[in-house]
C-alpha cells in the first residue's frame, strides 16, 4: 500500500464560545499554519476536506478561500463528534486511492454557549432512537440530554464492575493536570479530586467538571504520498500507520444497554482494525488522544481499544497507567475535558498533539521515547475513527 505521511500541522488557540475570532478565521489559521509547518504551498494541495457540525453549507469554501482560488475540490464534511478524523480519513483515503498526493485535512468550528440542542424541531432527530433509549431508561431527553447518556452509561458500569464514583472524578484530575503544560488548551488550572466531586452535578456520576466545555477552534493537518515528499525536499517524520472508521452495531438497540449506546463496540472493532494494518497493538504505543467528552467515556473506552480487560478499567486509573510514568500517557494535551471540543476540529486537533509528541516538540509535556501513538475520535450517532500513528 501507499504510504501516507503527515507532511505538517496546525492549530489555533482554543477559546470559550464568544471569545473566539470567526471561523472563517479558525480555519483559514489552522490551514496555513498545517501548510507552512509542511514547508509546501497551497497550489500544491491537490483536495480539501473541511469537517465542521455548526455551520452552513460551504462554510469549508468561506474558511479556505482565503488561500487561494485554484479549483481545488473542497469537501465539506459532517459526522457528530467525529468530524475532524473523519475528514482526517478522507485525506487519507484520497492518497490510499491515488486521487492526490497531497490533500488539506481541516476542521474548526465556533460554538455557542451552553449544551448542545437540536438544531431543527420540525423533522426527525438524528439521535431519535438513541433518544427512544435514554427515556427507557428514565433519563431527559430534551434539554441538555448529552450528559443523560454518560451518567447513565457510567452507573450501569457501576453496577456490572463496582467502580468508584471517585474514579470518573480522578480523570477529570489527570486531564487539568496535563493541561497545565498545553498554552493551546482552554483550561489550565489545576483542580483537585475534591473540587471535582464538589462540582454541581450533571448526571450522576458526572460533575459539571467531568464535562467537555463548548469551545470555538480549529485545526488542520497536511498528508502527502512519499514520492510527493521526495520531489518537494520534505522530510515528514510521523505515518499514519492504521485507520478505520466505524459506524454502530446492532447492540446499540437491541440490548436496552446504556454502555452499548455511547459506542465501545464501533471503538473495538476500529481499533482493532487500526491495530491489524498498524502490524502493533495498544500495548506497542506511549501515547494516546482518547475522545473524553465526559471523563465515563474516557473510562469505558480504556477497554474498548483494549488498554485494559473487561471490569479492569478502574485498576488502570488507580495504578496511574494513564498518565506520566505509567504505562501510557492518556490525553497529554488535556483532552477534551481541558484543553476543549470543537466538535468540528476535535479529531484534527488530536492529530496535532500525536504529530507534536512523536517529533519531540510536545516540550513541558512531551511523553519520554513516544514512537507510536493512537488516536480515538467518537460521536454518538454514530460514528468512531481509531488512527495509528508511527515516528519514521
Amino acid at each position: 500500500m501507499t504510504r501516507v505521511l503527515v507532511a505538517g500541522v496546525g492549530m489555533t488557540d482554543f477559546y470559550k464560545p464568544g471569545k473566539s475570532p470567526d471561523y472563517t478565521e479558525l480555519g483559514r489559521d489552522a490551514a496555513l499554519a498545517a501548510i507552512k509547518d509542511a514547508g509546501i504551498g497551497y497550489r500544491d494541495i491537490e483536495h480539501v476536506y473541511a469537517g465542521y457540525v455548526f455551520g452552513d453549507s460551504v462554510a469549508g469554501q468561506r474558511a479556505i478561500y482565503p488561500l487561494g482560488l485554484t479549483g481545488v475540490p473542497i469537501f465539506n464534511v459532517t459526522n457528530s463528534c467525529a468530524t475532524g478524523s473523519t475528514a482526517l480519513f478522507l485525506a487519507r483515503q484520497a492518497i490510499l486511492s491515488g486521487q492526490a498526493e497531497c490533500a488539506l485535512a481541516v476542521g474548526f468550528d465556533q460554538m455557542a454557549p451552553g449544551p448542545i440542542l437540536m438544531a431543527y424541531g420540525d423533522r426527525p432527530a438524528p439521535l431519535g432512537r438513541h433518544l427512544e433509549k435514554l427515556a427507557d431508561a428514565g433519563g431527559q431527553t430534551d434539554g441538555a440530554y448529552l450528559p443523560e447518556f454518560y451518567g447513565y452509561a457510567g452507573k450501569e458500569y457501576q453496577q456490572r464492575y463496582g467502580a468508584a464514583t471517585e474514579t470518573f472524578a480522578q480523570i477529570a484530575v489527570k486531564a487539568r493536570r496535563h493541561a497545565a503544560h498545553n498554552p493551546k488548551a482552554l483550561f489550565r488550572t489545576p483542580i483537585t479530586l475534591e473540587e471535582v466531586m464538589a462540582a454541581p452535578p450533571l448526571s450522576p456520576p458526572i460533575t459539571r467538571l467531568q464535562a467537555c466545555p463548548p469551545t470555538c477552534g480549529g485545526a488542520a493537518a497536511v498528508l502527502c504520498t512519499e514520492a510527493f515528499a521526495r520531489r518537494h525536499g520534505l522530510t515528514p517524520r510521523v505515518e499514519i500507520v492504521g485507520q478505520a472508521l466505524e459506524t454502530d452495531h446492532d447492540d446499540v438497540f437491541d440490548t436496552g444497554s446504556m454502555l452499548a449506546l455511547i459506542g465501545p463496540r464501533m471503538a473495538a472493532a476500529a481499533s482493532q482494525k487500526a491495530y491489524e494494518q498498524a502490524g502493533w497493538g495498544p500495548r506497542d504505543a506511549q501515547v494516546v488522544e482518547l475522545h473524553d467528552c465526559f471523563t465515563v467515556n474516557e473510562l469505558v473506552m480504556y477497554e474498548a481499544l483494549g488498554f485494559a480487560g473487561e471490569g479492569e478499567a478502574e485498576k488502570l486509573v488507580r495504578d496511574e497507567d494513564n498518565t506520566y510514568g505509567g504505562a501510557w500517557v492518556m490525553n497529554p494535551s488535556g483532552g477534551l475535558l481541558s484543553k476543549g471540543h470543537p466538535l468540528g476540529a476535535t479529531g484534527l486537533a488530536q492529530c496535532f498533539e500525536l504529530v507534536e509528541q512523536l517529533r519531540g516538540n510536545a516540550e513541558g509535556r512531551q511523553v519520554d521515547a513516544a514512537k507510536r501513538a493512537i488516536q480515538h475520535n467518537l460521536g454518538l450517532g454514530g460514528a468512531c475513527v481509531v488512527t495509528a500513528y508511527a515516528a519514521i
